[in-house]
């Protein structure tokens, strides 16, 4: 009787110590220094620090292009979650999205940053895997 007690708990204990392991492997935040992981959309934040880095953005320019990125995500959060809309229709309106901020980000780059950005999201477009076309810098 006792050593039947005595396993049980054993085995209970470890269960335990196994479910509170994988739990906190679920809670643990992504690694990589803030970088996202595979299918995940970089926040705002990290976007806008990603494009400061590489295309070398003033603090004005930065304080512009932030609620750009911010409302660009708004809206790929809300259409992602519209189960109304087929994939075709749903890659479009994203497609559309990316190039109304591309359209708004472009004026306040110089034209060399112009040209870095289109790069950028060009490379981004097919690390996705989408048809997505390359800005065009304003002249």
């Amino acid at each position: 009787m006792n050593k039947t007690l005595l396993r049980r708990t054993a085995m209970a204990c470890v269960l335990l110590g196994a479910m509170a392991v994988f739990a906190q492997q679920q809670a643990a935040p992504p690694q990589g220094g803030g970088q996202w992981q595979r299918g995940q959309m970089p926040t705002p934040e990290q976007r806008l620090q990603r494009m400061t880095q590489a295309l070398n953005l003033t603090e004005d320019q930065q304080a512009k292009i932030k609620p750009i990125l911010e409302n660009e995500s708004t809206q790929m959060q809300s259409l992602r979650s519209d189960t109304s809309l087929s994939q075709d229709d749903r890659m479009a309106k994203m497609r559309q999205i990316r190039e109304n901020t591309t359209s708004q980000i472009n004026p306040i780059l110089t034209p060399d940053q112009q040209k870095q950005y289109a790069e950028m999201t060009s490379r981004m477009g097919r690390g996705r895997g989408a048809a997505v076309p390359p800005p065009q810098p304003q002249q």
